[in-house]
């Protein structure tokens, strides 16, 4: 999607009762039909007409490619590298874009983005741009899920760059998300925490992360205990110290998000979250202190799926995660010898009238399972809690017997 799809392509859910057989796009020649197969012992098929139903294309998701035909004169248009279609992962679905003005056709599994692409075409415009409908028979084996507005056309930048400091490189190459394409609910989370100001180690307590570092190390101290006590959050049989980490919250909530909108998450060297999702909600995520590895997935699955893409995250860089994109992941502090603080921020879109208050996540069995966003403590006790341990550590006692000998000296 471009830069402008995403802020346009927000999910419209469908409800259907056995009668109906037919969706409209929201625009006539483009679009994502975003689907699930029922019966995974069968094809899955749909139509894509013009207004009176003369003339389309016929889609057939099948095990080994996707067959797409046009029903004029039963012209196949084939992808000579699709080579699969269906699959039999638990948790997938499938998506399919048409796109009038570019002339080009893409299906795919999971996410709908051009990571995810199984098959393509190239197509006339005049053709595509008169279809508006997308027809389902009783057999087509097929449950919908959503129509997005916009047709699937580029890749997704994952970083955010505020717009006064985009280039037009930038666009040009399409390598950042500007701040001004987020939706609103994803722009105002992003507002309040993009600030110069909004950093860990401040004024009053300068030492702050590397506070958080010592607690982390010391037995006996609040990071390191409540890590301990946490070895069995995700999988209660079996204790699990590197998938831990700790959360720790900033405000209220205030009934727009999963928990409480705004969570300072802390990962030890070496700890990682379990693959999941993110209850439908949008999320904006930046980098503290040092940096975090995130795994994509196109799926939330039991089965062993691969992640489509890996990408690191430094100090200072910002993230995004839309109800359509970047849902589901893993995230993990790769390094060995330093912690990594992020913080996350949640918020449902205003059309969104389910929240879904937790995030579905998949255990050590492979099984699915649920997780209510929690806190370990409010910010303003938790950064009183380290300073109070900081300044009772050996280390700045040391640092503080060093200070008054070097200031002995010179007087």
């Amino acid at each position: 999607m471009t830069f402008t799809n995403i802020i346009h392509s927000y999910p419209k859910l469908l409800k259907f009762t056995k009668k109906e057989s037919s969706i409209n796009l929201i625009i006539k020649g483009q679009g994502v039909f975003i689907f699930e197969n029922q019966d995974p012992t069968k094809n899955c098929s749909f139509k894509i007409l013009n207004n009176d139903e003369t003339h389309g294309l016929k889609v057939d998701f099948t095990p080994t490619c996707v067959l797409v035909t046009n029903i004029i004169d039963n012209h196949p248009l084939v992808d000579p590298d699709n080579n699969s279609g269906l699959t039999t992962l638990n948790g997938a679905f499938y998506w399919f874009s048409i796109d009038a003005q570019n002339e080009k056709l893409y299906a795919g599994i999971g996410e709908p983005r051009m990571d995810t692409v199984i098959y393509q075409y190239q197509f006339n415009k005049s053709f595509l741009e008169i279809l508006v409908t997308i027809s389902m028979t009783k057999n087509s084996n097929i449950n919908p899920l959503k129509i997005l507005r916009d047709p699937i056309t580029n890749n997704t930048p994952l970083l955010i760059k505020n717009t006064n400091q985009l280039t037009m490189e930038d666009i040009s190459k399409n390598t950042y998300m500007p701040d001004a394409f987020l939706s609103t609910s994803s722009q105002q989370l992003y507002n309040c925490i993009n600030g110069e100001n909004f950093k860990l180690n401040t004024d009053d307590f300068p030492d702050f992360s590397e506070a958080i570092e010592y607690s982390i190390a010391t037995p006996g101290c609040w990071c390191y205990e409540t890590l301990k006590a946490k070895s069995t959050e995700f999988n209660p049989d079996k204790p699990n110290l590197y998938e831990t980490y700790l959360r720790i919250t900033l405000g209220q909530n205030n009934g727009e998000s999963p928990g409480i909108p705004y969570v300072m998450e802390i990962w030890p060297p070496q700890h990682y979250s379990p693959i999941h999702n993110h209850g439908g909600s949008s999320a904006i995520i930046r980098v503290l202190h040092g940096e975090i590895n995130v795994s994509l997935f196109p799926f939330l699955s039991t089965d062993d799926v691969k992640p489509f893409a890996k990408h690191e995250f430094y100090q200072d860089q910002i993230t995004w995660i839309s109800p359509t994109l970047n849902q589901i992941h893993q995230l993990k502090n790769v390094n060995i010898d330093h912690t990594c603080i992020t913080i996350q921020c949640y918020m449902y879109d205003t059309d969104d009238v389910i929240h879904y208050d937790y995030f579905d996540y998949i255990d050590a069995d492979c099984k699915k399972q649920q997780f209510e966003p929690d806190s370990d403590m409010d910010f303003i006790k938790f950064k009183e809690t380290i300073r109070q341990e900081w300044n009772n550590s050996p280390i700045i006692k040391n640092k503080s017997t060093l200070w008054n000998s070097f200031r002995n000296f010179f007087c």
